[in-house]
């Protein structure tokens, strides 16, 4: 008998999967104006992923630019067993790629794995290889540029919604939105230009004012390369204006100052606005030795964490917090690289600088040298990018009304977009209604990495938060580089403190 049983359970299973396979691959007959279908494909269930259907298309598809052709490139799953949510991942970099709709959350289980229907997209045009979000040759067409800004975002919902109504019959209850870096900035997109759309947004590290964080690259860079040791011909070597040693002897520092500020010596500053940091002491009196940094190191230490300024000393970007986690892997992988020859191989040489010549300036000025930049004269230049690009409005009303939420979060030791220019951008909205949040993550670098806590379930936060009314106040994060530890992340302006017993949020 229990083999009999045996046999049917896996005779109807197989049924299940017969059916589910058919609905799947029917989508790909569907008729929606000016959108192309590559690939329906149904997916079996795996150790991480649901059983679910994948989902491969193009939106309207054009000749543009130099014959080019252009088109909305996007990846929707759709899982058999659905609990009528949507999530639409956000993107990064420049975009250019459709990734895998499967990103995990924070480090928790990605949106696919809990029963959402999920989709990503490459922002309406098509990077080429080796690193297609660093390409910005996009930006010579105007509308691949209104696509990347934000028209993808709108389109690709619409077309996304139209598909779930046909696979389940019924439209989500509840749409979603997750991104970080430019996901980060698609998400306050999403809420400014689509405020219907939306009803809960986790934007993490958001590049809202990414034009003038690139015009903060170039200024960062050349205080950097001022400073580099140079090779045998001469040419600065970035990564070498600081050795591992160097931002080690620098995050101690600022761990000895400023750790205990929140109730414990743990490794992780929590009270970060009480951390008034200040590298000075550090320069060596006499000789350069293992305990102490030149008086040029100090200088451009300084000028980085400042921020960029114009000759009038007018702020051009944002400063940045002092943070142990400038001493990470990823921290050096931004801001210096590690080549050993005069060719840069920082994330902000090949991203965000060719970002500033490719597509933040307009027009675009692809031979421009981003260490020449004048910073009275060439800000002007993004000025055009900035309208289009950057979400800095503070205006929200139709979001706020139907019941919107927003859940902002950001690595105190973020080297790409300042966690400092975040908070005041947090601090500008009309949050009367209490319906967005603020969490800093002490010592994460870009999204995630560095000596932190950096895995925290903001999904179940948002949707806390959207379906239940429950606003969060703060959520549990633990991470790789503490094994064994929890602290609770605490809405802004609070932070985790200890009391002698336990961390509360004070």
């Amino acid at each position: 008998m229990q083999w009999i049983m045996r046999c049917l359970l896996a005779l109807s299973l197989c049924v299940s999967a017969f059916a589910q396979s058919d609905r799947c691959q029917a989508l790909r007959d569907l008729r929606l104006p000016r959108v192309e279908l590559s690939e329906t494909t149904w997916s079996a269930a795996t150790t991480t992923l649901p059983a679910h259907c994948l989902v491969r298309g193009a939106i309207d598809k054009r000749t543009g630019f130099a014959n080019k052709t252009f088109y909305i490139g996007f990846e929707l799953r759709l899982p058999d067993t659905w609990q009528g949510r949507f999530l639409f991942q956000g993107g990064g970099g420049m975009d250019g790629v459709v990734r895998p709709a499967t990103a995990p959350m924070n480090g928790t289980a990605p949106a696919l794995a809990r029963g959402f229907a999920t989709v990503s997209t490459d922002a309406g045009h098509q990077g080429a290889a080796p690193d297609p979000a660093s390409d910005a040759s996009f930006a010579q067409d105007q509308q691949a540029r209104i696509d990347n800004a934000y028209r993808s975002i709108g389109r690709v919902a619409e077309v996304s919604k139209a598909l779930i109504e046909v696979r389940y019959g019924r439209n989500p209850d509840r749409t979603y939105f997750a991104g970080c870096s430019n996901g980060g900035r698609q998400g306050l997109m999403a809420a400014q230009r689509f405020p219907l759309e939306f009803d809960g947004i986790i934007s993490g590290a958001p590049a809202f004012r990414v034009t003038h964080a690139a015009i903060g690259s170039a200024w960062e860079t050349i205080a950097l390369t001022n400073i580099a040791p140079k090779d045998a011909a001469g040419n600065p070597i970035l990564s070498q204006a600081f050795s591992n040693d160097d931002l080690k002897l620098v995050a101690d520092r600022i761990l000895d100052q400023c750790d205990q500020l929140d109730g414990a010596k743990d490794g992780l500053v929590f009270n970060t606005k009480a951390c008034k940091f200040d590298p000075a002491p550090l320069t060596c009196r006499g000789a350069r030795t293992a305990t102490c940094l030149s008086e040029q190191q100090v200088q451009a230490l300084h000028k980085v964490f400042a921020g960029p300024t114009n000759s009038r000393d007018e702020a051009l970007y944002s400063d940045w917090p002092w943070d142990p986690g400038l001493a990470g892997p990823e921290w050096r992988a931004l801001k210096l690289g590690t080549s050993t020859t005069g060719k840069p191989n920082s994330r902000d040489y090949s991203l965000m600088l060719e970002g500033l010549k490719g597509y933040f300036f307009w027009p675009p000025d692809p031979n421009f040298n981003p260490l020449k930049f004048d910073f009275d004269k060439d800000p002007a230049r993004v000025t055009d990018t900035a309208n289009l690009q950057d979400p800095t409005s503070t205006h929200y009303s139709t979001f706020t009304q139907h019941g919107g939420k927003l859940l902002l979060y950001h690595g105190m030791a973020d080297p790409f977009f300042s966690a400092n220019d975040t908070a005041r951008y947090y601090e500008s909205l009309d949050n009367t209604a209490n319906w967005a949040s603020l969490f800093l993550v002490p010592g994460m670098a870009h999204c995630a990495g560095g000596p932190a806590l950096d895995t925290f379930d903001s999904l179940t936060a948002i949707v806390d938060w959207v379906e239940k009314g429950i606003a969060p106040q703060s959520m549990e994060a633990r991470g790789r580089a503490f094994p064994n530890v929890t602290r609770p992340l605490c809405a802004y302006p609070k932070y985790a403190a200890f009391d002698g017993t336990n961390y509360v949020c004070r």
